[in-house]
């Protein structure tokens, strides 16, 4: 089974397709779709974690179909998502003597995807990419909408910018090979978008715990794509992310501040589901949704196994963290509550005071 979502401007204007494969067969036929580059180069760019399980495949597909294929392979981890590594791969592309039109592909998870496509919106002042996203995080959120960048010494995402692929290639096979914590992760991100845009899959999230975990391929077919779609949506509504592409950060204002915290102890979705947890605290201090509504989604959490709690953090810094978030709106923090399971909204009310007083109750002894 294929299946494809098809990304467009708020014009309507097309700009790149979502395909949902089951193996990497049809990379070169969708590549071959977007253009001729028989006289062209291509960059894999991947690292130690992913390259070793995917890298020599994907390059033996691209073989026939580019003049060049070479690779760029750092270490894997947020850590190395900074300015040092994105030097480093322009020294590559540079030695490797890439122009404007030859093409990166992006070959791993979330922090790949930013890096590469960072690098691809900054070379000769842009150079084509596309993404294939290995982890169920990547291929359901940081792959899709064209948001790239890098982390600034301790701050996540303070550098970067809008750039586009010319093409997401989602393999489901690549969701073997992570470790369980990995995948389960992603599911921060998924359960975030149900809860935002969509309770009836809020609901088959609950009712398909069983397949999910045990990585039911149609299941996980469905899942993504409609996950891929409600992301679609959103992004085509406000791509450059003035409006209703906030929405998509409902989990993160507090998650990224204790996944900082943390020093990235955590993995990214585990942070999101706190701060979804927190997030529903604070809807339910402001009558937007019931004490029911709260329990029922910490259930779900706990259901696929993420945490709902932190220890070893201080909750009064971990609002003064909130302060350097970069969506910060006039020095005001832009805060995603529920209004109803289902239907997310931007607040600007939401106060240090109230975030502290939030985090104590989500605090374990």
């Amino acid at each position: 089974m294929s299946k494809e979502l098809q990304v467009h401007n708020k014009d309507g204007n097309f700009i790149y397709s979502i395909h949902i494969e089951r193996d990497f067969s049809k990379l070169t036929q969708y590549i071959h779709e977007l253009d001729d580059f028989s006289g062209r180069k291509v960059c894999v760019v991947t690292e130690t974690t992913v390259g070793p399980l995917y890298l020599d495949q994907v390059k033996d597909l691209l073989s026939d179909s580019f003049s060049h294929v070479t690779s760029f392979i750092f270490k894997a981890g947020e850590a190395s998502k900074n300015l040092d590594v994105v030097k480093e791969l322009y020294t590559h592309l540079i030695e490797e003597h890439f122009d404007r039109n030859d093409l990166l592909i992006a070959l791993g998870g979330g922090v790949t995807g930013d890096l590469t496509g960072y690098a691809a919106a900054t070379y000769l002042r842009g150079i084509r990419f596309i993404q294939i996203p290995t982890s169920l995080l990547a291929q359901v959120d940081s792959s899709i909408g064209g948001k790239t960048g890098v982390d600034f010494d301790q701050y996540k995402n303070m550098v970067g910018a809008f750039h586009q692929p010319k093409l997401v290639y989602i393999n489901l096979s690549t969701l073997q090979t992570l470790t369980k914590r990995e995948f389960l992760s992603g599911m921060g991100e998924i359960i975030k978008h149900g809860l935002i845009k969509d309770l009836d899959y809020y609901n088959w999230l609950k009712e398909h715990i069983d397949q999910v975990k045990a990585l039911d391929y149609d299941a996980l077919e469905y899942m993504i794509s409609v996950s891929c779609n409600i992301k679609r949506c959103v992004v085509e509504n406000d791509v450059n992310e003035k409006g209703e592409r906030s929405l998509l950060n409902f989990g993160h204002t507090l998650g990224h501040a204790i996944e900082k915290l943390m020093n990235f102890q955590l993995l990214h979705g585990e942070c999101v589901s706190i701060g979804m947890v927190l997030a529903c605290d604070l809807s339910q201090e402001k009558g937007l949704i019931r004490k029911e509504d709260t329990l029922d989604v910490i259930e779900t959490l706990k259901a696929y196994e993420l945490p709902v709690s932190f220890k070893g953090l201080d909750p009064k810094v971990i609002a003064e963290t909130t302060l350097t978030d970069k969506k910060m709106d006039a020095g005001k923090v832009k805060f995603i509550l529920l209004e109803g399971l289902g239907h997310g909204i931007i607040d600007l009310s939401i106060d240090l005071a109230m975030m502290e007083e939030e985090c104590k109750k989500r605090k374990e002894d």
